[in-house]
């Protein structure tokens, strides 16, 4: 009797290792796609947003027939970011669920206030926040550019930020900006931190000219029926808090210029050397072995940069016939490694003038160049940036110019 004893005496246990005791259909969970936060009514409170999508909709088990919408905006007035899930639930009669959570949008009026860091802490206490999860500016509220986002080509809107996101720092015209990098560089203290800038308000005089990246979000000039919203551009942090912005070009090129950053689709256009008034488009490969060479030690530190690129000449408007041509391809390449040069220059310039800090990882390079941690410490990475010596070289090398390196002459076609 003493085994079965023992056997029934266990059977009452079995049920609490049961892994489905907490499970909740997809039904009964209301799934936020991006959460808004603005500043509050009154000092110390947030106007925060929640999108929230419909899983149903668009999926094959709905057969893309639903009549449901494919989400819904709601904007309450909190006292802290942690309580306003619960809240949220006197409209919502679903449990607010994070689970497919990817961006965090922030107004440009909050980021630029001197408390916003006590604010989006919050997140960290939440576990349900992934790490992955984009903090991306807005130029308006939060709320106003919810409303006026309405992507026409993706009914779920959990994609239209994957997509759009993904890609843009594919391209560089925006930064990686995840969560955890934004608290892992604040905590750090030593350099800035680089977040995706976004409008769904189109300026009242587009700016945009020859070069197609020299203009910020809400500048570019978009004609037909789509979407009016653009991510363009970085906003740029220094401990925790937003401070300026970098257009599309500079942004492009502090990305170049970071070890860690995934830009691998530069497309982008240069003056015709040869003539004036025509563009040559290229796509421009950043290699990974960038030489940093830092002289920390002396009484003018310097720091000298080598970048390689590879670069693909894919449009010839004047028809120079660049390939075989090799004292044209050499001025072509000489050309476009000053230009770059020039603009790289200018950036780092404005970084140590207006933001007196860097977006391109070097601090992690200045720590090897110390002995102890002490040393690294004393030497005061942020208060001496702004006085080091820092030259970029640029290393062009033509990988190949078009599908067609030869194309006929202008005056044989039309004679």
């Amino acid at each position: 009797m003493k085994p079965l004893f023992k056997v029934l005496l266990l059977v009452p246990f079995l049920f609490l290792l049961a892994g489905c005791w907490d499970l909740k259909e997809i039904e009964q969970k209301a799934y936020v796609i991006g959460i808004g936060l603005d500043k509050g009514k009154e000092e110390g409170t947030l106007e925060i947003s929640y999108l929230i999508g419909n899983p149903e909709v668009g999926s094959q088990q709905s057969g893309g027939s639903s009549m449901e919408q494919p989400s819904e905006l709601i904007t309450i007035n909190v006292a802290d970011y942690i309580s306003a899930r619960n809240i949220a639930n006197s409209v919502i009669a679903r449990e607010i669920s994070y689970d497919l959570l990817r961006v965090i949008l922030v107004s440009e009026e909050l980021a630029s206030d001197k408390d916003f860091l006590r604010f989006i802490y919050g997140t960290v206490k939440d576990r349900e926040i992934k790490r992955s999860t984009q903090l991306v500016v807005t130029k308006e509220k939060v709320g106003d550019y919810l409303k006026k986002n309405k992507p026409k080509m993706e009914t779920r809107p959990h994609k239209y930020y994957e997509y759009m996101i993904d890609r843009g720092i594919e391209t560089g015209i925006i930064p990686d900006s995840e969560l955890h990098i934004f608290f892992r560089v604040t905590e750090e203290d030593a350099k800035l931190f680089l977040s995706a800038y976004t409008t769904a308000d189109a300026a009242r005089e587009e700016k945009q000219g020859p070069a197609q990246d020299e203009f910020y979000a809400g500048e570019l000039e978009v004609k037909g029926e789509t979407n009016r919203t653009e991510f363009f551009g970085s906003a740029v942090f220094l401990e925790g808090r937003m401070i300026g912005k970098l257009n599309g070009e500079e942004n492009r090129l502090a990305m170049m210029l970071n070890e860690f950053s995934d830009i691998s689709d530069i497309i982008t256009t240069f003056p015709d050397p040869f003539h004036d008034k025509y563009q040559l488009s290229a796509r421009l490969i950043p290699q990974q072995e960038k030489k940093i060479k830092m002289d920390l030690n002396k009484k003018h530190p310097k720091i000298r940069v080598t970048l390689p690129l590879k670069v693909e000449i894919l449009s010839d408007p004047s028809m120079t016939n660049y390939a075989g041509k090799k004292k044209e391809t050499d001025q072509l390449e000489e050309y476009i490694e000053s230009t770059i040069e020039e603009k790289i220059a200018n950036l780092v310039e404005r970084t140590q003038t207006e933001f007196k800090a860097e977006p391109f990882g070097w601090s992690l390079y200045a720590r090897k160049e110390f002995k102890t941690l002490k040393e690294y410490m004393a030497f005061d990475w942020m208060k001496t940036y702004p006085e080091i010596d820092i030259a970029v070289k640029v290393e062009v090398d033509f990988n190949e110019f078009g599908r067609q390196p030869k194309i006929p002459g202008f005056k044989g076609v039309r004679d």
